[in-house]
This record gives structure tokens, sequence and C-alpha cells, in this order.
């Protein structure tokens, strides 16, 4: 157990090391060895942005939760972003995993790293480079949007 927290703390150490050279945003972020993600506000109460990472897979996503009883707000905001969803695509530069999550309270609009996770450390430059990538693509495709929720 205590290896892997030490293994996620250092993976998320050296990506925020590399993210504060690309990207102010993440600057305030700190590692935490028991947490699969980090997140950040997205300027809209309920949305974040999440670094999420597993042993074998990474993921950079917009979150959406406005906490308890907020389904329908978390629906009607998804449905807002989702109407632009060949624009934030175009923008973004690829296509994206839109999740409704019709059965659960929040939503998430995603991209998935398959290069690897916190266990394939010979791989995390190259995880990290295309998880601050994919970040940096998804704020800037989603941010002019997100600014635009009537809610």
């Amino acid at each position: 157990m205590a290896e892997r927290h030490n293994l996620r703390y250092n993976f998320w150490k050296a990506l925020l090391e590399r993210a504060k050279e690309k990207t102010k945003v993440r600057s305030q972020t700190s590692p935490q060895p028991y947490y699969g993600s980090l997140s950040v506000g997205a300027a809209k109460s309920g949305l974040v942005f999440k670094y999420s990472i597993t042993q074998h897979e990474a993921r950079v996503e917009l979150y959406i939760d406005r906490g308890k009883d907020s389904e329908k707000e978390n629906k009607a905001i998804f449905d807002q972003l989702f109407s632009h969803e060949e624009e934030i695509e175009k923008a973004f530069g690829e296509s994206l995993i839109w999740e409704r999550l019709d059965t659960k309270r929040a939503c998430r609009i995603s991209k998935q790293i398959t290069l690897g996770g916190y266990r394939d450390q010979d791989k995390w430059p190259e995880i990290h480079e295309q998880m601050i990538d994919a970040m940096i693509r998804l704020e800037k495709a989603l941010k002019p949007f997100i600014m635009r929720i009537k809610i």
C-alpha cells in the first residue's frame, strides 16, 4: 500500500513540475499520494478540470458535479456543452469522450491516455507530456463554452 502511495505521489510531483514549465494553471496544485486525480476549478461552480491516473492509464477531463441534488443542473450543463461538440472537438484537435452518465449525478468530458499509468515509471515523461498537452488543449477548447453556460 505504501509503495502505491509513494509511486502516485512521485508521479504527481513530476507531472506538476513539468506542467509548471508549460502552464501556470496547475502551479497552485499540490501532489497527493492517496488520490487518483488532481483538480482545479474551471471558472464555474461545480466544474473542475482533472488529471486522473490509474495503474496503467491516464485521463484528463472536465468533471461536472454541483453537489447533492444537482443531477438536473449537471445534465443541463453537460447538454449545453454537448450541443457544441463539433466546435469543441475541432478546437481540441481530436475526438473526446462525452459521458453524460445518466445513472449517476455527475458528468464528464475526457481524453483517455493509454500510454501508461503511475506503475509505468519508464514511460512517465511521455505520459506527463501527453497529459499536459491534452489538458492545455481541453481547457482552451472548453473555456469559451464554459463561460457561456446559463444555469
